[in-house]
């Protein structure tokens, strides 16, 4: 008994050691030394299908996570990284397992759970796991459930969040500062956190230093330089300024700033997405995403001499006009990717907008909307495994629609207007009893040929602002029965969740004059990041209390935000 005890211990031991350098459990697992002369496997080795080492390491994730035989099946059965981690050949199914672990001696199988649990509670305190992911012993003096202990329960797992969320996004952005630098990337970031959670601005956070005479924040002009740097490519001698990416007509070579930010976004997202699969919530669900854009207001007025046709030569061409609320305005703009419906709402890909506008001359840079779906679904496949896609109107477009249908995926979204359509209406309303119909396989064309067909589907309008008391919504699902539509239809509502996205991500948007792309797209895309920590942390809370991922958030965003701009600066 006291050789398993020690053979379980040297395990975890190790595993604490190799946890301050691991970011994932199955990583984790994959590293720690397995003492194989305590283990007794009575196997007839040569004739084994899974050898012990990784067995047992399978076996210790199963103990960690607290999973059932069967649970550990499907998921290593599902995620083949897992098979690769541990070193199996192949995902042993639930029988498999059982008949090793019969196989296994006593004291061997109490080696592995007292190891899997010492491994569980060590990956939880190094944040290598969220605590909200595996079950933990409740404190000695835990009684009744009280709603003060509720609130205290949410802050102790937000706390520990925190700290998930930054050790899995922060080091991914690097702005190539020399060693001997004041502050640390993490630490500017902490700075950009607290600007976000006040709406301020890089000038007002280093204003309130100088005043305060606190010495942990940066110079504004310190923070717009690293924020230029996170979104400028690296460059063997030195750091390019934005005029070095200027074309001859001011156009900045986005694609360069565009994939030196995303690298960071990317992988930032994907440690996220990582670290919240370690409870599969993407799988055995339909999982939709919206694509959509948004809109950062640019104030300045455009014209030289407005009567003349005369524009400003210096104006920033990545400022493109739109109309919201009756209104033409300016701005810069940003297309997402996001997960909707009741998935966790995480934007996965972020890229810039290049409209042509009318002050600019008609040949000027314009992004094709059918290039940024493509690059956005290409980005966010990378990640999971989606369904189907909602647009709004303004997305209703042949090409748009083929870049969909040509991933294997369907598409739902409205359709901007329907007088071709009055005549199935006119069907509609004659017939005594029908309130919806579907005409069947509309061809849509794409470089000259029938790409794919779609059923357009005519029901009730709800909305204030439709053309006429029915609303349209074009799909490329198959063959769509009368009886099918009302719930197909009512899905887009699920759409909304980008919309709220946006308020979220712009209550906190950092403030700037700045008209450096660099800066520009570097504070969205922060923004965007601090929101997608925060719909981590919610998760992580509401899964460890079992709420529902619908229901109101457990620490609303700007509290977020400001805990991990402010709380981490001490508590590490």
């Amino acid at each position: 008994m006291a050789e398993t005890s020690a053979a379980a211990q040297a395990l975890v031991l190790h595993g604490e050691e190799a946890s301050k350098h691991i970011d994932h459990l199955w990583d984790l697992i994959k590293v720690v030394s397995i003492p194989t002369d305590y283990l007794v496997d009575t196997r007839q080795q040569h004739k084994v299908t899974h050898e012990t080492e990784p067995i047992v390491r399978a076996f210790l994730y199963q103990h960690a996570r607290a999973f059932s035989q069967n649970e550990l099946a499907d998921r290593m059965e599902a995620r083949p990284v897992l098979v690769h981690r541990f070193g199996l050949k192949s995902a042993p199914s639930q029988q498999a397992l059982s008949d090793v672990w019969a196989k296994f001696g006593a004291d061997t199988r109490e080696i592995i759970k007292a190891a899997g649990i010492g491994l569980r509670r060590t990956a939880v305190e190094n944040d290598v796991i969220a605590e909200a992911l595996v079950p933990t012993d409740p404190p000695e003096d835990e009684t009744d459930e009280t709603d003060e202990d509720e609130v205290e329960y949410t802050r102790r797992k937000a706390k520990k969040t925190f700290k998930l969320a930054r050790k899995h996004a922060f080091p991914e952005f690097e702005s190539g500062r020399t060693l001997n630098r004041s502050y640390d990337d993490e630490q500017i970031l902490d700075m950009i956190a607290r600007i976000c959670a006040h709406n301020g601005s890089a000038h007002e956070e280093g204003e309130y230093g100088w005043v305060t005479d606190d010495d942990l924040t940066a110079h504004g002009s310190t923070i717009l330089r690293v924020l230029k740097l996170f979104a400028t490519p690296d460059d063997e001698d030195a750091q390019f300024t934005l005029n070095e990416f200027l074309d001859d007509d001011r156009m900045p070579d986005i694609e360069r700033i565009r994939e030196k930010l995303m690298e960071a976004f990317d992988s930032s997202v994907q440690n996220v997405i990582n670290t919240i699969q370690g409870d599969n919530p993407f799988n055995d669900r339909k999982v939709t995403a919206a694509i959509d854009i948004t809109h950062e207001q640019f104030h300045v007025w455009p014209w030289q001499d407005k009567d003349d046709g005369i524009a400003k030569p210096d104006y920033p061409r990545m400022v493109s006009g739109y109309k919201k609320d009756g209104e033409y305005k300016r701005g810069y703009k940003y297309a997402t990717i996001t997960l909707v419906g009741d998935l966790v709402p995480i934007p996965l890909a972020i890229e810039p907008v290049k409209e042509n506008s009318n002050w600019e001359e008609d040949d000027a840079p314009s992004y094709s909307k059918a290039a940024l779906v493509e690059r956005l679904l290409d980005k966010a496949l990378q990640f999971v495994d989606i369904d189907e896609v909602m647009f709004d109107r303004g997305f209703y477009s042949n090409d748009v629609y083929a870049a969909v249908a040509d991933r294997g995926l369907t598409y739902l979204s409205p359709v901007p207007k329907y007088e071709d359509d009055y005549e199935v209406i006119e069907d509609i309303e004659s017939h005594p009893e029908a309130d919806a119909a579907v005409k069947h396989d509309v061809p849509f064309g794409h470089d000259g040929e029938v790409h794919h067909t779609a059923e357009f589907l005519y029901v009730p309008s709800s909305s204030d602002d439709a053309d006429g008391k029915y609303a349209v919504f074009v799909t490329n699902r198959d063959r769509v029965e009368t009886d099918e539509i009302e719930a197909i239809c009512n899905r887009y509502s699920r759409r909304w969740d980008i919309e709220n996205q946006y308020k979220s991500i712009k209550k906190f948007l950092p403030r700037t004059s700045s008209t450096d792309y660099r800066v520009r797209l570097c504070n969205f895309v922060l923004a965007t990041l601090l929101y997608v920590l925060w719909r981590l942390t919610d998760y992580l809370i509401k899964r460890g209390k079992g709420v529902s991922i619908r229901s109101p958030p457990e620490v609303t965003a700007k509290t977020f935000v400001r805990a991990l701009g402010e709380f981490l600066r001490t508590v590490d």
